[in-house]
């Protein structure tokens, strides 16, 4: 079975700036891939370069088997891919159920009242407007305004940033269920032992270019390398 997502030699500038250098990974059907790195390794230019916010000016990549570098955002998106960028995007004024009604449900398995069963904090404070909501209740939100497009290939960006341990914790269970249901996940995180826990492939991205490329589980192995590489602890 084909990767789900390849990307090849991406080199991406902001105006003169020279951001991505060659960086080239792929993510395979229905596992997670984590792209972990320090701040300012450029994790987030990948995933907006990849969504074709921030286009490559050299390099290929290709999605669901088609070309789709230079393909515009919103036709990127309707090929069925999700986006959850960092800051929790929601509309702040509108209560959780608006939020949830503002994405149009494509044809898949996902509803809002799957949503609900999923994130059972959100069904409580379906009436409540997105300001009022706690970090992690935002970022369950995201998620679920992501699911409900029932996308193929679902890309996070930290995702745990600034949550408390717990809220962690259930994040990384949420993103261990899409898994089990065949979606593919592209993770960016900093939590470098929680998403090598969960993740099938690891890459390591420093100074805008790929210092690691290999096994979650090999890497989570190692914790000396885990903590030279990205500044992080791997152990529990």
């Amino acid at each position: 079975m084909s990767a789900t997502l390849i990307a090849e030699g991406l080199h991406t500038y902001y105006g003169k700036s020279h951001i991505l250098h060659g960086v080239s990974l792929q993510a395979e059907p229905g596992r997670i891939t984590v792209l972990l790195g320090r701040n300012g390794a450029g994790k987030t230019t990948t995933l907006r370069t990849l969504m074709g916010l921030t286009p490559a000016r050299q390099g290929r990549v290709t999605l669901f088997g088609a070309d789709t570098t230079r393909w515009p955002t919103y036709r990127i998106a309707a090929s069925g891919v999700g986006y959850v960028p960092e800051g929790r995007r929601i509309f702040a004024n509108l209560t959780v159920e608006e939020n949830l009604k503002v994405p149009r449900e494509r044809n898949g398995p996902w509803t809002i009242a799957r949503i609900y069963e999923l994130f059972p904090r959100l069904a409580e404070r379906r009436l409540s407007r997105g300001r009022l909501l706690s970090g992690g209740e935002q970022e369950m939100l995201s998620l679920g305004r992501a699911l409900l497009l029932n996308p193929r290939l679902l890309m996070l960006d930290e995702p745990s940033q600034g949550l408390a341990p717990l809220v962690v914790r259930e994040v990384f269970r949420v993103v261990s269920r899409m898994r089990d249901e065949g979606i593919t996940v592209l993770l960016v995180e900093q939590n470098a032992r929680m998403s090598l826990e969960i993740a099938d492939h690891a890459y390591v991205l420093d100074d805008g270019g790929i210092v690691y490329a290999g096994g979650a589980r090999e890497l989570a192995a190692d914790e000396g390398r885990v903590r030279a590489l990205t500044g992080a602890s791997a152990a529990a």
